[in-house]
């Protein structure tokens, strides 16, 4: 009886490792369609709460909305601009798969507080900020399994698939927000979610093989692994990377708090029904994904990597020009299109960067830019909602679904005055950029390593490279609706 005992033990243990490893490696080999699903199901769920997202927002907090909203938003993103190296140094040693999991969860679980506690669901979506970093462990992901000439072609299909996700399902929460409910849109949601999680945990193998994952545990990770601060420093040695840099911040500055708030902005202050911001997002979405695709990669041809950046700015300072004049919905919808062609500047700048810095660089190179644009993604929502509140521009008298009152106030001849900021940036962006050398090699800004062999040095940096940062030229390549419902 004894012995019985002790066989059934060890087959427990037995089936028990079987399955860890199983979670662990997920079948088969890793794929770039792994990572693709991931991208997919996460912002489908996100999309599909477009609609009751904004209504909660307005009852949550009937003062000061757009500023409560930039706050919120803003802290997420500063959270997400500390904790991205970290996550990134520790999925070097631990694999991707564990923090891809953990990145997935902490993203999604504000979705059923929605329903559950609206106050809740707001400081969750701010905290979660510290694990959000999926794009992060997704390109690391991608870099893991696709050679270097693979990357670029890699990057542009998870990129398309994170505006795939947006193109329908804003508007199928609107159709089943309209027909059955908000309650209804947030357990799809929730259950997207749940099985985004589930294909996480059981389906998807890990990216990192075992020996780069061994050849890291011996050495600790490093205050300048871990701080995100650490690319930043490394501006100032070169005066193309300076101008590259301020060029970034001074574009990307108003766009991520145009990220933060223009869908709210659109249904409260234009009024634009439930529908026509579907409708909205699903043709900026495309019109995205065949401007970062066939435009650019004929402009790229034909103007080069410095010209295709100027105009991509060009088109910016237009559309957020547009925007903080425009009072009309026609003019929203035409402003949306010139919006569409300048999401081509970015992946003009880390083409850019991308030839300007030598091999063994382009992660540093590249990590500049991630760490700016980082910086922005905090900065820029917070900014929106205080210049929104320094003009009075609040939603106290308005109806939080389409329609006004009987009572509607004039209209401001700037109804968007934190758009026409962003314009007034981008001006400065634009003559920081003509002063960027097309053709220049960049200064050795490769810190150090602390490890005291070369080879092992070597493996640890051909993982961690294109982990937080990955080296493609196409790592910037997004539409432009990022995070659009977070």
């Amino acid at each position: 009886m004894c012995s019985f005992s002790r066989e059934m033990r060890r087959k427990k243990q037995s089936v028990f490792i079987i399955l860890l490893a199983f979670i662990r490696h997920g079948r088969g080999r890793a794929k770039v369609t792994h990572a693709v699903v991931v991208i997919f199901l996460e912002f489908f769920a996100w999309g599909l709460l477009t609609t009751p997202m904004l209504t909660v927002l307005h009852e949550t907090f009937p003062q000061h909305t757009f500023l409560m909203n930039g706050l919120v938003q803003g802290v997420k993103g500063f959270l997400s601009f500390l904790s991205a190296p970290l996550i990134g140094a520790l999925s070097d040693i631990w694999g991707r798969k564990s923090f891809l999991l953990m990145t997935v969860f902490f993203t999604c679980a504000p979705i059923p507080f929605m329903r559950i506690s609206p106050w809740w669901y707001f400081a969750l979506i701010s905290v979660s900020g510290i694990f959000a970093v999926t794009f992060s462990v997704i390109f690391a992901y991608v870099a893991d399994i696709t050679e270097e000439h693979e990357r670029s072609t890699a990057y542009g299909l998870v990129s398309a698939t994170f505006a795939a996700s947006l193109v329908t399902s804003p508007a199928i929460g609107d159709y089943l927000s309209a027909q059955y409910g908000d309650s209804l849109v947030v357990l799809v949601a929730t259950i997207i979610a749940v099985a985004d999680i589930a294909f996480v945990f059981f389906v998807v193998p890990e990216s990192l093989p075992d020996k780069m994952r061994l050849t890291s545990w011996g050495f600790p990770i490093s205050w300048e692994q871990a701080d995100p601060f650490a690319s930043l420093r490394h501006v100032g040695k070169d005066t193309t990377v300076l101008l590259i840099c301020v060029t970034v911040f001074l574009s990307y500055l108003p766009e991520a708090g145009q990220y933060s708030s223009f869908f709210l902005y659109l249904r409260q202050v234009i009024e634009f029904s439930p529908a026509a911001i579907a409708a909205f997002i699903a043709m900026v979405g495309i019109l995205s994904i065949i401007a970062q695709t066939l435009l650019l990669s004929v402009l790229m041809r034909t103007i080069g990597n410095k010209n295709t950046v100027l105009l991509g700015l060009g088109f910016q300072l237009f559309q957020l020009a547009w925007y903080g004049f425009g009072s009309e919905p026609w003019m929203m919808w035409a402003a949306g299109t010139v919006a569409a062609l300048s999401s081509i500047t970015f992946p003009a700048v880390s083409a850019l960067v991308s030839h300007s810095a030598s091999p063994d660089q382009q992660g540093v190179a590249q990590g500049m830019i991630t760490g700016i644009r980082g910086l922005c993604n905090g900065l820029g929502p917070a900014l929106y909602g205080f210049i929104f509140f320094l003009f009075n521009v609040e939603l106290n008298d308005m109806q939080p679904v389409a329609g006004r009152p009987a009572q509607t106030t004039e209209k401001s001849v700037i109804p968007g005055p934190p758009f026409l900021f962003g314009a007034c940036t981008v001006v400065f962006a634009l003559l920081v950029a003509i002063f960027i050398p097309e053709h220049h090699r960049l200064a050795d800004v490769k810190t150090c390593s602390a490890r005291k062999s070369s080879s092992a040095s070597a493996a640890h940096a051909q993982n961690a490279g294109p982990l937080a940062t990955p080296t493609s030229d196409a790592e910037d390549i997004e539409p432009l609706l990022q995070d659009s419902s977070m």
